[in-house]
């Protein structure tokens, strides 16, 4: 029986890996800092261990005698304030190497990393096909965001010591929606879709995954991932438009009736900067002309993996945060 460590378990990624981890008969050990915190995994045979990213003897500790560790809970700056960029991605370099130094402190067999799809760039210009793995996000393009900067950051150290000899796999989650979105990561969207509160649109197209195949993507990785390499983790490429028609229709909503001008979006970026408590994702509202869709046969060919429709995640989804009285 395979043991696995799975940083993050208790969020929405790490909690259905865990779920997926136990489905294949795997011994799964769940880090996390809080002790009250379980996510979705209440009542399940997941063993708990306190820890934190930034203590490496607790690290270190977690992973002896494992055989696999998921790191699904990398660094995610959400202060969209410019002026603190250096910090944020400083900091995020500091928890990949943490992670790295103890695995490689006690030999984990494989180490598979979450990842994200900013780290994935646009093809070049003259080449007319969509995003791969071979397309790289260049640090400094979007010199006002913490996030994009943040995670290349990771990625590069990552890869890097992937290059060195350390036993790594990369997968990139395009936009990941599903049950189990216990910080309602995206889940917000299709809440807000439900209530009827989605009036308009943004321009861009997005690539929608459901949690679940992205879980047993995870599980596919430890033997077949390959290496030193990222894998594009996605489902259906759709307009941000078409996307949010889908779920409105699978929610009996009425679907938004216009496309939000870029007017407003820039507005609602300058006022999340000035006012970093504010709900605003300024992060991603800034980065909205990198919004693309991907070629994801690469893990469908390597990985298995086959994305369910996403009028089933939609479905799913809703019924989960009904269930949960996020949504009535």
């Amino acid at each position: 029986m395979a043991k696995a460590l799975i940083l993050g378990a208790t969020g929405f990624i790490g909690g259905q890996i865990a779920q997926a981890a136990l489905a294949a008969g795997w011994e799964v050990h769940g880090f996390r800092r809080d002790i009250t915190r379980i996510g979705i995994l209440e009542g399940s045979m997941v063993k708990w261990v306190v820890g934190d990213l930034e203590d490496i003897d607790s690290l270190r500790a977690a992973m002896e005698g494992v055989d696999v560790v998921f790191h699904g809970a990398a660094f995610y700056p959400k202060d969209g304030n410019p002026r603190k960029i250096p910090s944020q991605v400083a900091y995020a370099q500091r928890e990949i190497q943490n992670v790295i130094w103890a695995a490689r402190q006690v030999n984990v067999k494989k180490t598979i990393y979450t990842s994200t799809l900013t780290t994935i760039g646009h093809p070049p210009p003259l080449e007319n096909r969509l995003a791969d793995e071979s397309d790289f996000y260049i640090p400094g393009t979007l010199a006002k965001s913490s996030y994009y900067e943040a995670k290349i950051a990771m990625e590069e150290i990552f890869m890097g010591a992937c290059n060195d000899g350390f036993p790594g796999v990369i997968l990139n989650p395009t936009a990941v929606f599903g049950p189990g979105d216990v910080h309602l990561t995206m889940g917000s969207l299709l809440i807000a879709v439900a209530r009827g509160w989605m009036i308009g649109w943004l321009p861009g197209e997005i690539n929608v995954v459901d949690v679940r195949d992205v879980a047993q993507a995870h599980i596919a990785a430890v033997e077949h991932g390959q290496i030193g390499e990222r894998h594009i983790i996605g489902g259906h490429n759709y307009s941000v438009r078409a996307a949010l028609e889908i779920a409105a229709q699978v929610a009996g909503a009425q679907p938004p009736r216009f496309e939000i001008p870029g007017w407003v979006l820039s507005g609602l970026t300058v006022l999340g900067d000035i006012f970093p408590f504010l709900p605003l994702p300024s992060n991603h509202l800034r980065a909205l002309h990198f919004w693309q869709g991907y070629d994801t046969r690469k893990a469908e060919q390597i990985l298995g993996v086959e994305p369910r429709p996403f009028t089933e995640t939609v479905h799913d989804s809703l019924n989960w945060f009904r269930k949960e009285g996020m949504l009535k």
